[in-house]
Parts: structure tokens; sequence; C-alpha cells
């Protein structure tokens, strides 16, 4: 009995330590999600289908911006700060959510995990701090602080939108 409660102790410290299990930190070089609170400014994105107003965005570096994003489309769409290789990997992880029947035209459904099998289930969810998804009809909010002087893009992942034109560009200058 000691030699198992010993070996289940080892075990559990062993799992709880090993990099394996540590999930990867959510790092950008170009800033990082901020409480809106925080915001010196807001700007409203809205949202059309395949379209965002406005198309293009100056910001300081050092600034603190709320956007506040409008879904006044009949599809969902997604709000995603990055630059392009970014956007083009995302766009792989957004297909595979599609393809799983996660992600709908309209909206995310909650999966069990149990009937995809096969699948990695820790790249099946929506949950950048970089991102965020809205429904038709729909407000939602992203902050954020930009760090340092960059070009990057927002746009829409979800597979097609990014093709047909939804992204824009966002300036940080000095």
């Amino acid at each position: 009995m000691f030699l198992h409660k010993s070996l289940l102790r080892v075990a559990c410290l062993l799992a709880l330590s090993s990099p394996v299990w540590a999930a990867p930190a959510h790092t950008y070089d170009f800033g990082q999600p901020a409480a809106a609170a925080k915001a010196t400014r807001s700007i409203e994105v809205v949202m059309g289908d395949m379209s965002f107003t406005p198309k293009a965005i100056e910001i300081k570096a050092g600034e603190t911006v709320r956007f506040v994003l409008v879904n006044k489309g009949q599809l969902l769409h997604e709000f995603n700060l990055g630059d392009a290789a970014m956007h083009a990997k995302h766009q792989q992880e957004m297909l595979q959510m599609q393809q799983s029947g996660m992600l709908t035209p309209t909206g995310m459904k909650e999966m069990d995990h149990g009937s995809m099998a096969g699948m990695d289930h820790g790249s099946m969810k929506h949950d950048g701090p970089n991102s965020v998804l809205v429904e038709p009809g729909k407000t939602a909010e992203l902050t954020w602080t930009f760090t340092k002087a960059t070009s990057l893009e927002f746009a829409c992942n979800i597979p097609g939108h990014y093709q047909a034109g939804m992204v824009g560009k966002l300036t940080v200058s000095q």
C-alpha cells in the first residue's frame, strides 16, 4: 500500500511538472489584451457580409484601443488581430473547426469530444485573446494595448471570408 501511494504521488508530480502537459501561453510581439477600462479610445468596426468598415485603422504605439464590433451581416464573423502569416495559420484551424461541425455559418456549437475520434482536441477552441467571434446581429468588444510600431491586419478567418475581402489594414505608428 505504501509503495502504491508513493508511486501515485510521483506520477502526479511528474504529470503536473511535465512540459508535455503545459499549455502554451499566448504571447504577441505587437501587444497584449487589456481591460476595457484602460482604453484611451474606442473604435467601432462594422462587420457586413464579407466587409469591414472602416477598412483601415491608424493607432499609436502605447495606445490601448477598445474595438466595438458590430455584426450587421447575416453570417458569423471574426475580428482577429495579427499579421498575414498568423491569419493563414488561424484559417487552417478555423477550417478544421468548420469540418468538425463545431463552426456553423451563424455560430459555434459545443461539441462532444467523444464523437471526434482522431482529431486534435487541443486546437478545437476559439480562445485567442487577439480574436473574437460575433454572431449575426450581435455586438462584441476586444480591447488591446499596442506596444510597438508595426503593420498588422484585422481579419475574419472563417473559411472563405478573408479571401472574399474581409480584411483591413491596421497601422501602429510611433
